[in-house]
């Protein structure tokens, strides 16, 4: 009977000895997944930043220069020697305010842009700057919006200056990249009117820029 009970319990022992044994293997460990980092939305702020790209200025006569009794391409060829629009570099910089009232967001921004755009061969854009106003939608970190206001444009012919105002309307993308970092871009179309500073000369003038903003 002793022998009997003490088999038994070696059994016992044995069959414990190898669940234990089981349960001592290494746990499957699941590594933790990482949420992407969620950049703020928030467009409120002041911001600075600078701007480059491409414009193109199409100036055109508006008097009979020939005395043919026509305004047309034959005046420009006549007193200038040939046509006056241009393209060229356009770049500067800018500072504005925006602020988000959820799921629109509204501001204005002033900049200034130094051209390398020729007038035919008479001379040359020297400058543009703006007063914007801005509206637009928020899509999030995503931006789109609409541009109207004014603007000045500045122009040499034949060593002196000529300046003129006008307005200039348009749309734009920005990309809240951080929480401080803008990037984006705008087409802007300008008109300066049909009598340039008194030189019956109409101007207007296209501009495509990628633009870079710190937002505070």
């Amino acid at each position: 009977m002793k022998r009997l009970l003490t088999t038994a319990t070696l059994t016992v022992f044995a069959g414990a000895g190898g669940a234990l044994a089981g349960s001592l293997a290494e746990p499957v460990v699941t590594p933790p997944v990482l949420a992407p980092e969620i950049v703020s939305a928030d467009w409120t702020g002041a911001y600075v930043g600078i701007q480059l790209g491409y414009g193109n200025l199409n100036v055109a006569n508006q008097i009979d220069r020939d005395g043919d009794g026509d305004v047309d391409a034959a005046d420009e060829t006549f007193a200038f020697g040939g046509g006056l629009d241009g393209d060229g570099a356009i770049g500067g910089a800018h500072i504005g305010y925006m602020h988000d009232f959820g799921n629109f967001v509204a501001g204005g921004e002033l900049d200034y842009n130094a051209a390398n755009i020729d007038i035919g061969t008479i001379g040359e854009l020297d400058s543009v700057a703006r007063a914007k106003l801005k509206l637009g939608y928020d899509m999030g970190q995503t931006l789109v919006y609409g541009v109207l206001g004014a603007a000045k444009a500045d122009i040499n012919v034949g060593g002196t200056d000529f300046s003129e105002n006008g307005y200039v309307a348009g749309f734009g993308v920005d990309y809240l990249v951080s929480e401080n970092v803008v990037l984006g871009g705008e087409v802007l179309y300008h008109d300066f009117g049909d009598d340039f500073d008194g030189l019956d000369l109409s101007a207007d003038a296209t501009t495509v820029q990628v633009k870079m903003s710190y937002k505070f």
